[in-house]
């Protein structure tokens, strides 16, 4: 999965979407990747996922979004 096609393609419908790599959870052992998206396109559904990588977040949120009627490339 390409993350920047995918945070240009949410945002173009306007989904506003955020990545955040946690330090304090990494030093933890606990999931320091979230991956969050809202905006009028999501109807009022905030989509957020906790794990242990980029693409495990990723790999939850996709379906999700899709569900919701989004947009989001391969």
């Amino acid at each position: 999965m390409d993350i920047v096609s995918i945070l240009e393609t949410l945002a173009e419908q306007g989904v506003t979407a955020l990545v955040k790599a946690d330090g304090e959870r990494t030093l933890e052992r606990s999931r320091p990747w979230t991956f969050v998206a809202s905006g009028e396109p999501l109807g009022g559904q905030v989509v957020r996922v906790d794990a242990a990588s980029l693409e495990a977040c990723l790999a939850a949120a996709v379906p999700r979004l899709r569900a919701l009627g989004v947009s989001v490339p391969e």
